[in-house]
C-alpha cells in the first residue's frame, strides 16, 4: 500500500475502531445486570440527542439530519424488538425504512454543509418530511396494492440468506457505502467517513431486528460514531488550516505550551507573494500556498509544520538546536525554488506523475512558474526562555532574510 492510499484510509480509523469494540462488545451483552439490560432499549435515544445537541452547537446540519433519521430509525425498529415485523403497517414502515435511510445517508454525504435554519436547510427538513408523509400514507388503510408491493414483493427471500432486509435494500446499503467511502476518502471528511460508519451500523441493526439487543447496541453505536465525528470536524475547523491542511496558529499555541526547554522555531514567508497574486490572481495564489505547505509537511529532522498566517508559516522543531535544522531548511528552500509549477487550466492533467512528466519536458518558464521562500531560525536559550521570544527571534531573522535579497535562510 502506498503512502497516499494508506493517508486516504485513516480518516476511517475511529469509525473503524467503534465498530470493531460494538462486535465484540455484543457477545458480553446478555451477561449485563439485570438492571442495565432493562435501560438497554432506550439507550439509543439519549446517544442520538446528545448528538443532535452538538450538531446543533456546532452548526453541523448534514449530521443533525442523519441523528434525525437514526431517531425514526429506531422508533420504527423499537416494535419489533424481539421478531420480525408482522402486519402490513408494520412490515411496510421496516421496508421503507432499510431502504430509504441508507439512500438519504448517502444523499447528505454528497451534499455541502449549509448549516440548519438557512434556506437550504429548510429545504432539506421540507425534503425529509416529504418522505415522512410518503411513507404514513402508504402505511393508511385504502392503499392495499402500494402495501402488497412492498410487504410482499419486496420482502420475498432477500439476497442474503437469513436476512430480513429486502432485496432492494441490500444493494442501496452497498452502493451508498461505497459512494460515502469515496467521499469520506476524498474529501478526509471526519463527518463523512463517520457516515460510512453509521450506515454500517444501521445495516446491522437492522439486520438484527428479530435477535435481542442487537438493534440498540448498535444504533447506540452509529449515534456515537457520528457524534465524534461532528467534534473531529469541528476540531479540524479551529485548529486545521482549511486552505492547506497543515495545523493552525491556534494549534501551534497549543503546541508551544508542551514544548521542552530545547527547541527551534522557523519562519517561513513566501517571497513577493503580493506581487505574485496581482499578477497571476488568487487561485494562482492558493494553488502556491498549497505547494508550499506540501513541502513543509515533508520537511523532516522532526520538524512539524504550520500555517502561521497569509502566506507566512512556521515550522516547530522540538529536541533540535538550530544547527541542527539548518540543513533541513536549507533543503526545503532549495526544493521549492527550483519546483516549477504548471499554471491550472482546462488542459492539466488529472494525474500528478503525468503532471510532473509533463513538468519535466517543458522549457523553463513556458506555462510554469516559481517561487521562494525566505527562512528565519531561532533556537530557544538562556536569553530567549518563552516560546514567544523564539518565535519574534526567528521573526526578525526572516525579516534579515528579506532584507538580503529574498530566497535565503537567515539566523
Amino acid at each position: 500500500m502506498n503512502t497516499l492510499t494508506a493517508k486516504h484510509f485513516i480518516i476511517f480509523v475511529i469509525p473503524a475502531a467503534l465498530l470493531a469494540a460494538t462486535f465484540w462488545f455484543m457477545p458480553r451483552v446478555p451477561e449485563l445486570p439485570p438492571a442495565r439490560l432493562e435501560l438497554l432499549p432506550h439507550l439509543p435515544y439519549p446517544a442520538i440527542a446528545l448528538g443532535a445537541i452538538l450538531s446543533i452547537h456546532f452548526h453541523r446540519g448534514r449530521a443533525l439530519f442523519v441523528f434525525l433519521l437514526l431517531a425514526v430509525s429506531y422508533w420504527s425498529f423499537q416494535g419489533n424488538a424481539t421478531e420480525l415485523p408482522r402486519g402490513i403497517e408494520a412490515t411496510v414502515l421496516y421496508q421503507a425504512v432499510t431502504l430509504l435511510v441508507p439512500l438519504n445517508i448517502a444523499l447528505f454525504s454528497l451534499m455541502r454543509e449549509r448549516g440548519i435554519v438557512t434556506v437550504a436547510g429548510r429545504i432539506r427538513f421540507a425534503f425529509l418530511g416529504l418522505q415522512a408523509l410518503l411513507v404514513w400514507w402508504a402505511m393508511t388503510p385504502g392503499h392495499v396494492a402500494v402495501q402488497q408491493l412492498l410487504a410482499g414483493h419486496l420482502s420475498a427471500a432477500g439476497v442474503v440468506a437469513g436476512s430480513p432486509l429486502p432485496p432492494p435494500a441490500i444493494p442501496a446499503i452497498v452502493l451508498s457505502g461505497l459512494l460515502v467511502a469515496a467521499r469520506a476518502g476524498l474529501k478526509q471528511s471526519p463527518v463523512d467517513s463517520a457516515f460510512l460508519g453509521v450506515l454500517v451500523a444501521f445495516a446491522v441493526a437492522g439486520n438484527g431486528i428479530a435477535h435481542p439487543h442487537v438493534t440498540p447496541v448498535f444504533m447506540t453505536a452509529a449515534a456515537v460514531i457520528l457524534s465524534l465525528g461532528v467534534l473531529k470536524d469541528s476540531y479540524n475547523m479551529a485548529f486545521r488550516d482549511e486552505l492547506t491542511g497543515l495545523p493552525s496558529r491556534r494549534a501551534l499555541s497549543e503546541q508551544l505550551t508542551w514544548l521542552g526547554r530545547r527547541y527551534s522555531v522557523a519562519m517561513v514567508d513566501v517571497d513577493h507573494f503580493k506581487k505574485f497574486n496581482d499578477t497571476y490572481g488568487h487561485d494562482v495564489g492558493d494553488q502556491v500556498l498549497r505547494l508550499v505547505a506540501a513541502k513543509l509537511r515533508g520537511v523532516g529532522g522532526g520538524g512539524k509544520a504550520y500555517r502561521y498566517g497569509g502566506e507566512e508559516f512556521t515550522i516547530l522543531f522540538p529536541h533540535r538546536s538550530r544547527e541542527e535544522v539548518l540543513g533541513r531548511l536549507e533543503e526545503l528552500r532549495r526544493a521549492i525554488a527550483d519546483y516549477q509549477m504548471r499554471l491550472r487550466s482546462s488542459d492539466r492533467p488529472a494525474s500528478s506523475r503525468e503532471g510532473k512528466r509533463q513538468r519535466s519536458g517543458m522549457p523553463q518558464g513556458r506555462g510554469c512558474v516559481s517561487v521562494t521562500i525566505s527562512i528565519g531560525v531561532a533556537e530557544s536559550s538562556s536569553e530567549l526562555r518563552r516560546p514567544a521570544d523564539v518565535i519574534k527571534a526567528a521573526d526578525d531573522a526572516l525579516y534579515r532574510a528579506k532584507g538580503r535579497g529574498r530566497n535565503q535562510v537567515s539566523t
